[in-house]
Protein backbone atom coordinates (compact mmCIF):
# COMPACT_ATOMS: atom_id res chain seq x y z
CA UNK A 1 0.00 0.00 0.00
CA UNK A 2 3.16 2.34 0.94
CA UNK A 3 4.53 2.25 -2.51
CA UNK A 4 1.33 2.29 -4.37
CA UNK A 5 0.50 6.07 -2.59
CA UNK A 6 3.90 6.61 -3.29
CA UNK A 7 3.43 6.52 -6.81
CA UNK A 8 0.33 7.86 -6.90
CA UNK A 9 1.70 11.00 -4.79
CA UNK A 10 4.34 11.36 -7.46
CA UNK A 11 2.04 11.29 -10.24
CA UNK A 12 -0.07 13.94 -9.09
CA UNK A 13 3.77 15.78 -7.91
CA UNK A 14 2.57 15.38 -4.19
CA UNK A 15 5.58 14.94 -3.26
CA UNK A 16 5.74 17.42 -0.02
CA UNK A 17 7.13 15.00 2.32
CA UNK A 18 8.86 16.77 5.62
CA UNK A 19 12.13 15.29 7.09
CA UNK A 20 12.03 14.23 10.63
CA UNK A 21 14.68 16.01 12.74
CA UNK A 22 15.70 12.65 13.93
CA UNK A 23 16.63 11.52 10.46
CA UNK A 24 18.46 15.10 10.10
CA UNK A 25 20.33 14.40 13.22
CA UNK A 26 21.39 10.78 11.83
CA UNK A 27 22.89 11.63 8.45
CA UNK A 28 24.56 15.48 9.32
CA UNK A 29 26.76 14.22 12.53
CA UNK A 30 28.76 12.72 9.93
CA UNK A 31 29.28 16.15 8.12
CA UNK A 32 30.03 18.54 11.09
CA UNK A 33 33.89 19.12 9.84
CA UNK A 34 32.07 20.95 6.35
CA UNK A 35 30.50 23.45 7.73
CA UNK A 36 32.52 25.77 9.70
CA UNK A 37 32.56 28.84 8.52
CA UNK A 38 29.89 27.89 5.72
CA UNK A 39 26.64 29.37 4.33
CA UNK A 40 24.02 26.80 4.69
CA UNK A 41 20.59 27.11 2.71
CA UNK A 42 17.69 24.92 3.49
CA UNK A 43 15.50 26.17 -0.16
CA UNK A 44 12.59 23.53 -0.20
CA UNK A 45 10.88 23.83 3.33
CA UNK A 46 8.36 26.39 5.08
CA UNK A 47 11.23 27.97 7.41
CA UNK A 48 9.28 28.54 10.79
CA UNK A 49 8.86 24.94 10.73
CA UNK A 50 11.18 23.34 8.79
CA UNK A 51 13.14 20.70 10.68
CA UNK A 52 16.40 21.70 8.49
CA UNK A 53 16.18 25.18 9.57
CA UNK A 54 15.49 23.99 13.62
CA UNK A 55 18.83 21.64 13.00
CA UNK A 56 21.05 24.44 11.90
CA UNK A 57 19.58 27.40 13.86
CA UNK A 58 19.99 25.86 16.84
CA UNK A 59 23.53 23.72 16.22
CA UNK A 60 24.40 27.44 14.98
CA UNK A 61 27.14 28.25 16.73
CA UNK A 62 28.54 24.38 17.52
CA UNK A 63 28.74 23.86 13.84
CA UNK A 64 30.49 27.08 13.71
CA UNK A 65 27.99 28.30 10.70
CA UNK A 66 28.84 31.63 9.32
CA UNK A 67 24.92 31.86 8.08
CA UNK A 68 21.61 30.33 7.40
CA UNK A 69 19.03 31.35 4.95
CA UNK A 70 16.09 29.04 4.26
CA UNK A 71 13.05 29.73 1.39
CA UNK A 72 10.23 28.58 1.49
CA UNK A 73 7.35 28.27 -1.62
CA UNK A 74 4.59 30.80 -1.29
CA UNK A 75 3.81 29.58 2.36
CA UNK A 76 3.53 32.53 5.05
CA UNK A 77 0.77 30.31 7.71
CA UNK A 78 2.40 28.70 10.36
CA UNK A 79 0.45 25.73 10.06
CA UNK A 80 2.81 23.35 8.15
CA UNK A 81 -0.51 21.61 5.61
CA UNK A 82 -1.38 25.24 4.59
CA UNK A 83 -2.63 25.94 1.27
CA UNK A 84 -0.37 27.90 -0.07
CA UNK A 85 -2.33 30.46 -1.08
CA UNK A 86 -0.88 33.59 0.74
CA UNK A 87 0.24 36.59 -1.47
CA UNK A 88 3.79 36.39 -0.80
CA UNK A 89 6.61 33.63 -0.20
CA UNK A 90 9.29 34.82 2.85
CA UNK A 91 13.04 33.85 3.18
CA UNK A 92 14.65 33.75 6.59
CA UNK A 93 17.78 34.92 7.45
CA UNK A 94 20.30 33.66 10.95
CA UNK A 95 23.21 35.00 11.45
CA UNK A 96 23.66 33.14 15.51
CA UNK A 97 22.25 33.89 18.71
CA UNK A 98 23.15 37.77 19.71
CA UNK A 99 22.11 37.49 23.57
CA UNK A 100 23.81 34.66 24.92
CA UNK A 101 20.91 32.28 25.62
CA UNK A 102 22.19 29.93 22.23
CA UNK A 103 18.86 30.27 21.56
CA UNK A 104 17.18 31.47 17.66
CA UNK A 105 14.67 33.79 18.94
CA UNK A 106 12.32 35.65 16.81
CA UNK A 107 14.05 38.77 17.13
CA UNK A 108 17.28 37.35 15.97
CA UNK A 109 15.26 35.90 12.64
CA UNK A 110 15.41 38.07 9.39
CA UNK A 111 12.22 37.91 7.30
CA UNK A 112 12.39 38.71 3.93
CA UNK A 113 9.49 38.71 1.22
CA UNK A 114 10.22 37.35 -1.95
CA UNK A 115 8.99 39.40 -4.83
CA UNK A 116 7.51 35.44 -6.84
CA UNK A 117 7.02 32.47 -5.40
CA UNK A 118 9.90 30.99 -3.55
CA UNK A 119 9.95 28.40 -6.70
CA UNK A 120 13.93 27.20 -6.18
CA UNK A 121 14.01 27.71 -9.96
CA UNK A 122 12.86 31.47 -9.63
CA UNK A 123 16.18 34.33 -10.39
CA UNK A 124 15.71 35.47 -6.56
CA UNK A 125 16.11 32.33 -5.58
CA UNK A 126 18.77 31.42 -7.59
CA UNK A 127 20.61 34.18 -6.24
CA UNK A 128 20.33 33.16 -2.31
CA UNK A 129 22.02 29.96 -3.91
CA UNK A 130 24.70 31.43 -5.33
CA UNK A 131 25.54 33.22 -2.01
CA UNK A 132 25.62 29.86 -0.10
CA UNK A 133 28.40 27.54 0.13
CA UNK A 134 26.30 24.14 1.30
CA UNK A 135 22.91 23.33 0.54
CA UNK A 136 20.74 20.83 2.85
CA UNK A 137 17.50 20.04 2.31
CA UNK A 138 14.67 17.20 0.83
CA UNK A 139 13.44 18.51 -2.45
CA UNK A 140 10.55 17.70 -4.79
CA UNK A 141 11.53 13.98 -5.54
CA UNK A 142 9.18 14.76 -9.14
CA UNK A 143 11.98 17.79 -9.25
CA UNK A 144 15.36 15.69 -8.60
CA UNK A 145 16.74 15.97 -11.81
CA UNK A 146 16.00 19.91 -12.17
CA UNK A 147 17.09 20.27 -8.80
CA UNK A 148 20.27 18.43 -8.79
CA UNK A 149 21.18 19.92 -12.13
CA UNK A 150 21.03 23.35 -11.11
CA UNK A 151 23.23 22.91 -7.94
CA UNK A 152 25.68 21.05 -10.41
CA UNK A 153 25.54 24.51 -12.71
CA UNK A 154 26.30 26.56 -9.58
CA UNK A 155 28.92 23.62 -8.85
CA UNK A 156 27.28 23.99 -4.75
CA UNK A 157 28.23 21.78 -2.19
CA UNK A 158 24.86 19.63 -0.95
CA UNK A 159 23.62 16.78 1.57
CA UNK A 160 19.97 16.19 -0.17
CA UNK A 161 16.85 13.69 0.22
CA UNK A 162 16.31 11.84 -2.77
CA UNK A 163 14.73 8.48 -3.91
CA UNK A 164 16.96 5.65 -5.13
CA UNK A 165 14.68 5.49 -8.55
CA UNK A 166 16.65 8.87 -9.37
CA UNK A 167 19.97 6.71 -9.52
CA UNK A 168 18.28 5.32 -12.70
CA UNK A 169 17.93 8.30 -14.21
CA UNK A 170 20.72 9.56 -17.01
CA UNK A 171 21.37 12.36 -15.39
CA UNK A 172 21.78 11.29 -11.82
CA UNK A 173 23.68 8.12 -12.65
CA UNK A 174 26.07 9.55 -15.25
CA UNK A 175 26.75 12.02 -12.20
CA UNK A 176 27.29 8.94 -10.01
CA UNK A 177 29.48 7.05 -12.93
CA UNK A 178 31.90 10.21 -12.83
CA UNK A 179 31.86 10.47 -9.11
CA UNK A 180 30.60 13.47 -9.05
CA UNK A 181 27.66 13.14 -6.58
CA UNK A 182 27.38 9.76 -3.99
CA UNK A 183 24.87 8.37 -1.28
CA UNK A 184 25.50 8.94 1.98
CA UNK A 185 24.85 7.10 5.02
CA UNK A 186 20.90 6.94 4.60
CA UNK A 187 18.14 6.23 6.35
CA UNK A 188 17.95 3.24 8.68
CA UNK A 189 16.48 -0.21 7.05
CA UNK A 190 16.42 1.81 3.71
CA UNK A 191 13.30 3.75 4.52
CA UNK A 192 11.83 6.97 5.70
CA UNK A 193 9.14 8.21 7.72
CA UNK A 194 7.77 11.68 6.67
CA UNK A 195 5.54 13.74 8.01
CA UNK A 196 2.96 14.30 5.18
CA UNK A 197 -0.81 15.77 4.31
CA UNK A 198 -1.53 12.70 2.46
CA UNK A 199 -3.20 9.65 3.89
CA UNK A 200 -1.11 7.85 6.27
CA UNK A 201 0.62 4.64 4.62
CA UNK A 202 2.53 3.54 7.31
CA UNK A 203 2.28 -0.29 7.07
CA UNK A 204 0.63 -1.61 10.24
CA UNK A 205 3.48 -3.23 11.50
CA UNK A 206 5.58 0.03 11.00
CA UNK A 207 2.66 2.65 11.27
CA UNK A 208 3.55 5.96 12.49
CA UNK A 209 0.38 8.37 12.94
CA UNK A 210 0.37 11.25 10.71
CA UNK A 211 3.59 9.66 8.17
CA UNK A 212 4.09 8.56 5.69
CA UNK A 213 6.49 5.55 4.89
CA UNK A 214 8.72 5.76 2.22
CA UNK A 215 10.84 3.18 0.99
CA UNK A 216 14.18 3.23 -1.39
CA UNK A 217 15.24 6.88 -0.28
CA UNK A 218 18.77 7.89 0.39
CA UNK A 219 20.56 10.98 1.18
CA UNK A 220 22.62 11.94 -1.54
CA UNK A 221 25.97 14.31 -1.58
CA UNK A 222 29.18 15.48 -3.33
CA UNK A 223 30.39 15.80 0.45
CA UNK A 224 33.56 13.94 1.00
CA UNK A 225 32.78 10.90 4.00
CA UNK A 226 34.68 8.29 5.10
CA UNK A 227 32.23 5.21 4.43
CA UNK A 228 33.51 6.33 0.85
CA UNK A 229 36.51 4.50 0.96
CA UNK A 230 35.84 1.98 3.24
CA UNK A 231 36.00 -1.32 1.60
CA UNK A 232 33.42 -4.08 0.51
CA UNK A 233 34.84 -7.30 2.16
CA UNK A 234 35.12 -9.86 -0.79
CA UNK A 235 34.63 -13.72 0.14
CA UNK A 236 32.94 -15.38 -2.71
CA UNK A 237 34.39 -16.96 -5.70
CA UNK A 238 33.50 -16.71 -9.01
CA UNK A 239 32.04 -20.04 -10.48
CA UNK A 240 29.39 -19.95 -14.00
CA UNK A 241 26.44 -21.39 -12.49
CA UNK A 242 26.17 -18.96 -9.62
CA UNK A 243 26.84 -16.05 -11.52
CA UNK A 244 25.32 -16.96 -14.82
CA UNK A 245 25.38 -14.18 -18.04
CA UNK A 246 23.30 -11.64 -19.48
CA UNK A 247 21.66 -13.03 -22.19
CA UNK A 248 22.54 -9.99 -23.98
CA UNK A 249 25.03 -8.60 -22.34
CA UNK A 250 29.11 -9.47 -22.08
CA UNK A 251 28.74 -9.49 -18.06
CA UNK A 252 27.66 -11.74 -15.23
CA UNK A 253 24.93 -10.85 -12.71
CA UNK A 254 25.22 -10.37 -8.95
CA UNK A 255 22.02 -11.03 -7.19
CA UNK A 256 22.99 -9.59 -3.63
CA UNK A 257 26.22 -7.04 -3.11
CA UNK A 258 27.70 -9.03 -0.59
CA UNK A 259 27.89 -11.79 -2.97
CA UNK A 260 30.50 -9.98 -5.79
CA UNK A 261 33.00 -12.55 -6.28
CA UNK A 262 36.51 -11.73 -4.89
CA UNK A 263 38.23 -13.30 -8.02
CA UNK A 264 36.27 -11.91 -11.38
CA UNK A 265 37.68 -9.24 -12.53
CA UNK A 266 34.93 -9.06 -15.42
CA UNK A 267 32.10 -6.65 -15.38
CA UNK A 268 29.27 -7.80 -13.09
CA UNK A 269 25.85 -6.15 -13.27
CA UNK A 270 25.00 -5.52 -9.46
CA UNK A 271 21.56 -4.41 -7.66
CA UNK A 272 21.42 -0.60 -7.16
CA UNK A 273 21.69 -1.16 -3.40
CA UNK A 274 25.58 -1.71 -4.37
CA UNK A 275 25.76 1.96 -4.31
CA UNK A 276 25.35 2.20 -0.87
CA UNK A 277 28.82 0.48 -0.63
CA UNK A 278 31.14 1.52 -3.31
CA UNK A 279 34.06 2.46 -2.99
CA UNK A 280 35.84 4.22 -6.21
CA UNK A 281 38.87 3.28 -5.52
CA UNK A 282 37.44 -0.37 -5.23
CA UNK A 283 35.37 -0.25 -8.32
CA UNK A 284 34.73 1.05 -11.11
CA UNK A 285 31.35 1.64 -12.97
CA UNK A 286 30.87 1.09 -16.24
CA UNK A 287 26.98 1.61 -17.57
CA UNK A 288 23.31 1.04 -16.06
CA UNK A 289 21.46 -1.43 -17.10
CA UNK A 290 17.89 -1.65 -17.57
CA UNK A 291 15.59 -3.04 -20.75
CA UNK A 292 18.16 -1.08 -22.36
CA UNK A 293 21.41 0.84 -21.29
CA UNK A 294 20.91 3.65 -19.07
CA UNK A 295 24.02 5.75 -20.92
CA UNK A 296 23.61 4.21 -24.48
CA UNK A 297 27.71 4.65 -25.34
CA UNK A 298 28.14 2.31 -27.89
CA UNK A 299 24.91 3.07 -29.62
CA UNK A 300 23.25 -0.91 -28.91
CA UNK A 301 20.06 0.60 -27.80
CA UNK A 302 18.86 1.51 -31.07
CA UNK A 303 19.52 -2.69 -31.98
CA UNK A 304 18.20 -3.82 -28.76
CA UNK A 305 15.01 -1.20 -29.97
CA UNK A 306 14.22 -2.97 -33.47
CA UNK A 307 14.92 -6.57 -31.58
CA UNK A 308 13.21 -6.26 -28.74
CA UNK A 309 15.47 -6.97 -26.43
CA UNK A 310 15.47 -6.67 -22.71
CA UNK A 311 19.33 -6.26 -21.36
CA UNK A 312 18.72 -7.96 -18.28
CA UNK A 313 17.39 -10.88 -19.32
CA UNK A 314 19.12 -14.28 -18.04
CA UNK A 315 17.75 -16.91 -20.02
CA UNK A 316 14.76 -15.21 -21.23
CA UNK A 317 14.05 -12.87 -17.71
CA UNK A 318 14.62 -9.94 -16.68
CA UNK A 319 16.14 -8.69 -13.85
CA UNK A 320 15.64 -5.49 -11.91
CA UNK A 321 18.05 -2.80 -12.89
CA UNK A 322 21.77 -3.82 -12.58
CA UNK A 323 24.79 -1.22 -12.28
CA UNK A 324 27.83 -2.55 -14.70
CA UNK A 325 30.87 -2.81 -11.98
CA UNK A 326 34.23 -4.00 -12.54
CA UNK A 327 37.01 -4.76 -9.62
CA UNK A 328 39.84 -2.16 -9.68
CA UNK A 329 43.04 -3.91 -9.24
CA UNK A 330 45.75 -2.34 -9.74
CA UNK A 331 47.47 -0.04 -6.79
CA UNK A 332 45.48 2.74 -5.62
CA UNK A 333 45.35 4.22 -2.87
CA UNK A 334 43.01 4.52 0.93
CA UNK A 335 42.75 8.08 2.24
CA UNK A 336 40.47 10.50 1.50
CA UNK A 337 43.44 12.89 0.35
CA UNK A 338 45.08 10.55 -1.65
CA UNK A 339 42.11 9.10 -3.75
CA UNK A 340 40.83 13.27 -4.42
CA UNK A 341 44.10 13.68 -5.99
CA UNK A 342 44.44 10.67 -8.16
CA UNK A 343 40.84 11.21 -9.19
CA UNK A 344 41.93 14.40 -10.21
CA UNK A 345 45.48 13.78 -11.90
CA UNK A 346 43.70 10.65 -13.88
CA UNK A 347 43.38 10.97 -17.82
CA UNK A 348 39.98 11.38 -18.83
CA UNK A 349 39.28 8.36 -21.08
CA UNK A 350 36.20 9.56 -23.57
CA UNK A 351 35.90 6.20 -25.11
CA UNK A 352 34.99 4.75 -21.69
Amino acid sequence: MAKKSFREAKVAKKDEFYTQLVDIENELKHYKEHFKGKTVLCNCDDPRVSNFFHYFSYNFEKLGLKRLITTCYKNQNRDLFSNNDSERAIWLEYFGDRNGNLVPDPEEIGINYLNGDGDFRSQECIELLKQADIVVTNPPFSLFREYVAQLMKYEKKFVIVGHQNAITYKEIFSLIKDNKIWLGYGFKGGAGHFISKYEDTATAGDHREGMIRVSGVNWFTNLEISKRYEDLILYKTYNSEEYPKFDYYDAINVDKTSDIPMDYNGIMGVPITFLDKYNPNQFEIIEGLNRYTILDVDGRNEWARKEHIHFTTINGSPKYFRILIRRRTQNIPYTMEESQMSMAAEPKDDNK
